[in-house]
């Protein structure tokens, strides 16, 4: 029998009204159930929000080093149980274990740099223009907030935004993805354990067309944090603006790999593949367009090909593996359904393509690291983001050519060049549409005090991570203070 876990609300562990479940399974093995977990509604998000509003008053009021003090804490903690946690993460995510555990540390570095912003909450003293005034603004948490996070980082995500919401002195609703609750349950017990009072953080398993439905309508929610696909995001950001409350969306990417003639091919190759294929693919931020300069294509798309078909792809639990499943089945289903759409558009298949079958992969949800060649732009698998390992080549004779190409989709997350020209490395960084701009490294990677986000259809309100974060999750209020 897998181990059961519960919701947590006003700081109980609790099942759900209804007494419904659901299984978290593992998709190296679909036969593996990592835990059972409540199928929660719209009543238990109801109890959560109100836990949250009830518990704001007096974490508001605690003095913002003492709440930093508890995210460091808990960042000890986390650290601590690492090897576990990443673990976990990989049984119910798929990622290789190595990802995982860079996931988990990342988590830690989070909670240790907002913990460290608790002192650095700063306003400002400003000139009036009257006498015998003193003129300033202060920050003031917002109240509650939803958070609702992706399967596909499912620690990193979390931190990055409960940790500011959390400093700012807000109280928090988070409903983790159904498909990987038990590795935000891990970070939810850290703070738990560090101290956090009860009902300031509260977690909540259960669909977004109720659990998080009710989330982000519910009057006392005073801002929505979202992470997720594009056509999910777009509606939520409609629903929250009718509330005139605080709203971010962080949503998809098309991301670009520009080659120049003058790439090191050795490397272009290598971050293309890092960015095409690690985490199957299964990340915004994955390379999934390589754009290159006509006179260099052939070498590098041989070379490419030939370093794809020596990858290891298996359970991420095991050593020599460098690429997982794919989630669930309905992302298997996703991913081969736009490798026969690829294949119907006239692009030519280079390499993989196949739902990988035999004892090692009949039990999981494995798929061959896919390239087509002979791409050209407007085709849908070089539109549309399909979140799996599939690369598409495109060739392109100049670099404006290669800037239009990269820029003429409705994304604009993240995007990466490899080139020693200086003068076009600058051109590129003015030029592309993008929120994070990578050079001569992969399209993936982030570091967490700096802004993440983009621009277009990825991404909507103001950017996670980094001190910018501060600023989605207070409210400045201007004093006027005569004499």
């Amino acid at each position: 029998m897998p181990k059961e876990y519960q919701n947590l609300i006003a700081g109980k562990w609790v099942a759900a009204d209804s007494g419904e479940r659901f299984d978290d399974v593992n998709p190296a093995n679909t036969n593996d159930v990592v835990g059972s977990f409540p199928l929660a509604g719209r009543n238990e998000a109801q109890q959560a929000v109100a836990a949250a509003a009830a518990a704001f008053p007096d974490w508001r009021a605690t003095p913002a080093p003492k709440r930093g003090k508890i995210l460091l804490k808990a960042a000890q903690i986390l650290e601590n149980r690492a090897e576990q946690v990443a673990q976990d993460l990989t049984r119910e995510e798929g990622k290789t274990l190595k990802e995982a555990r860079g996931e988990t540390l990342r988590a830690v570095e989070i909670f240790e740099y907002f913990g460290g912003e608790a002192r650095r909450l700063f306003g400002d003293t400003v000139p009036s223009a009257m006498p015998n005034t003193l003129l300033f603004t202060q920050r003031e948490p917002l109240g509650v907030v939803a958070l609702i996070t992706p399967w596909n980082f499912p620690i990193a995500i979390p931190a990055w935004k409960m940790a500011p919401a959390l400093v700012c002195g807000n109280a928090v609703v988070i409903k983790p993805a159904c498909l990987t609750p038990l590795t935000t349950l891990n970070l939810v017990q850290c703070l738990e354990e560090a101290g956090l009072p009860p009902g300031v953080l509260n977690l909540v398993t259960g669909p977004g067309s109720t659990v998080g439905d009710e989330m982000i309508n519910h009057p006392s929610v005073r801002a929505v944090s979202f992470t997720g696909s594009d056509e999910v995001g777009t509606k939520l950001y409609s629903q929250v603006a009718r509330r005139a409350v605080k709203c971010q969306c962080e949503m998809g990417g098309k991301n670009p790999i520009i080659v120049l003639e003058d790439a090191d091919l050795e490397k272009a190759t290598d971050f293309s593949i890092d960015g095409a294929f690690w985490s199957a693919g299964q990340k915004c931020t994955a390379a999934s367009r390589a754009i290159v300069m006509e006179p260099i294509l052939e070498d590098y798309t041989k070379l490419l090909v030939r370093k794809t078909e020596r990858l290891v792809v298996g359970d991420g639990m095991e050593d020599a593996t460098q690429v997982g499943p794919l989630v669930d089945q309905s992302q298997l289903d996703r991913v081969l359904g736009y490798i026969q759409v690829g294949i119907d558009e006239g692009a030519k298949l280079l390499t993989g393509g196949k739902r990988l079958s035999g004892p090692k992969y009949d039990r999981g949800l494995f798929v061959s690291p896919t390239i087509f060649g002979g791409v050209t732009p407007e085709m849908r698998i070089a539109q549309e983001e399909i979140f799996g390992p599939v690369l598409s080549v495109i060739a392109v004779k100049s670099f404006d050519e290669a800037i239009e190409v990269a820029n003429g989709i409705k994304f604009g997350l993240s995007a990466s060049i490899v080139t020693q020209n200086l003068a076009r490395v600058f051109q590129y960084v003015n030029r592309i549409e993008a929120g994070q701009v990578h050079v001569n490294s992969t399209t993936a990677g982030a570091e967490c005090h700096v802004p993440f986000g983009g621009v277009k259809g990825s991404s909507t309100g103001i950017r996670e991570q980094g001190r910018v974060a501060i600023d989605f999750y207070t409210q400045l209020k201007t004093v006027y203070l005569h004499y």
